[in-house]
C-alpha cells in the first residue's frame, strides 16, 4: 500500500519523500530506528493534500515538528511519519501568524525584532510551534496559553480555526492533545509592546540561565516528567541520589536530574529502563508517582 500512496503523494508540490528513514536525524534525542515513509511537508497546502490523501488510503500518520519531546524505539516505526516542516512567520500589527513548523526561538526572535513582548520564555524551547500548541509549552513563568490567540487545524472534514477558549489549556495539555488525529497548520500570537533592547536583553538572560542550568552540550528530549503538583521532579530525582545514575550510554544528568541525556550512543532501550529505574525509585523513596511527559513511538 505504500508504494500506490507514494506514487500519488509526489505529485504534491513542496512535499519531500522518504523510505526507511533513521528518526535519529529527526529527534533531539538522537536516537531511534527507520519509519516507513516520511514526508516532509514545506507547506501548509503541502500538508493538507499529504493528509486528504492518506485519509482516502485509510492511513493516520505520526506528525513530527521537531522531535524535542519524543523517544523513538530502536527497531523503528512501522508507519508513515508527517513531518512539519512549514515554518512561514507574519506580523501583522501586535500579532504573529506562525506556521506549525516554524521554531519557537524564530518566533521569538521576530517578535523581538518588532518590538513585540510576551513570547520571550519560549525563546529556549527546542520545539515547534504547532508541537507547542498541543503540548501547551512553557518555561520561566509563560506558557502558549497564555499569548495564543487562535490556531488552525485540518482533519478529515476540512480546516477549521478555534479561539482560545476551544483549546482548553491546562498544564501540558490541550485541545489538540486529546484529538491526537488533528493536525496543527498554524497559529496566531497577540503580543504587547516593548522595547526591543529590553526584550533582548531578557532573552539573553533565559538563555544564560539555561545554559547553567541544563545539560545543552548532550542530546535529550528536554524535561522527563510532567511536574508533581507541589514539587518538582528534578528536585526529587536529585533527592533520591540519582543524579549521574547510568544505563547504557542513557545517563540522569548532573547538571540538572530532570534531564536524561544520550551521554554516549544511548538506545531507545536504555532511555525507557532509565525512565521506569526512576520513577520506581522516587515513587519508593516519596511515595510520589512521576508522570512521564516525553512521547513514545
Amino acid at each position: 500500500m505504500y508504494t500506490s500512496v507514494s506514487a500519488i503523494l509526489q505529485n504534491v508540490p513542496n512535499l519531500y519523500i522518504f523510505k526507511d528513514e533513521p528518526m535519529s536525524r529527526h529527534t533531539t534525542f538522537r536516537i531511534g530506528g527507520p519509519c516507513s515513509l516520511l514526508l516532509d511537508a514545506h507547506s501548509s497546502d503541502a500538508a493538507v493534500q499529504a493528509i486528504n490523501i492518506l485519509n482516502r488510503f485509510g492511513l493516520t500518520p505520526f506528525i513530527l515538528g521537531k522531535g524535542s519531546n519524543l523517544l523513538v524505539s530502536d527497531t523503528g516505526y512501522d508507519g508513515i511519519v508527517l513531518k512539519l516542516s512549514c515554518n512561514k512567520i507574519e506580523v501583522r500589527g501586535n500579532k504573529i501568524f506562525a506556521e506549525s513548523g516554524a521554531a519557537l526561538s524564530a518566533v521569538a526572535n521576530t517578535a523581538q525584532k518588532k518590538g513585540l513582548s510576551g513570547f520571550e520564555f519560549a525563546h529556549g524551547i527546542p520545539g515547534s510551534v504547532g508541537g507547542a500548541v498541543v503540548m501547551n509549552a512553557g518555561a520561566y513563568g509563560g506558557e502558549i496559553s497564555q499569548v495564543l490567540t487562535t490556531s488552525t487545524y485540518v482533519s478529515e472534514t476540512g480546516v477549521f480555526s478555534i479561539s482560545l477558549p476551544e483549546h482548553n489549556f491546562g498544564y501540558r495539555k490541550s485541545f489538540y492533545k486529546n484529538n491526537p488525529r488533528l493536525l496543527v497548520l498554524s497559529a496566531e500570537f497577540t503580543l504587547s509592546p516593548g522595547n526591543p533592547d529590553e526584550i533582548a536583553a531578557k532573552m539573553r538572560d533565559l538563555a544564560e540561565r539555561r545554559r547553567e542550568k541544563q545539560p545543552l552540550e548532550f542530546p535529550s528530549a528536554g524535561s522527563v516528567f510532567k511536574r508533581p503538583e507541589g514539587h518538582f521532579a528534578g528536585a526529587l530525582i536529585e533527592q533520591c541520589g540519582l543524579k549521574g545514575y547510568r544505563i547504557g550510554g542513557a545517563e540522569v544528568s548532573e547538571k540538572h536530574a530532570g534531564f536524561i541525556i544520550n551521554r554516549e550512543n544511548a538506545t531507545a532501550k536504555d532511555v525507557r529502563l532509565l525512565v521506569e529505574h526512576i520513577q520506581k525509585t522516587v515513587n519508593r523513596e516519596t511515595g510520589i508517582n512521576l508522570e512521564c511527559e516525553i512521547c513514545f513511538i
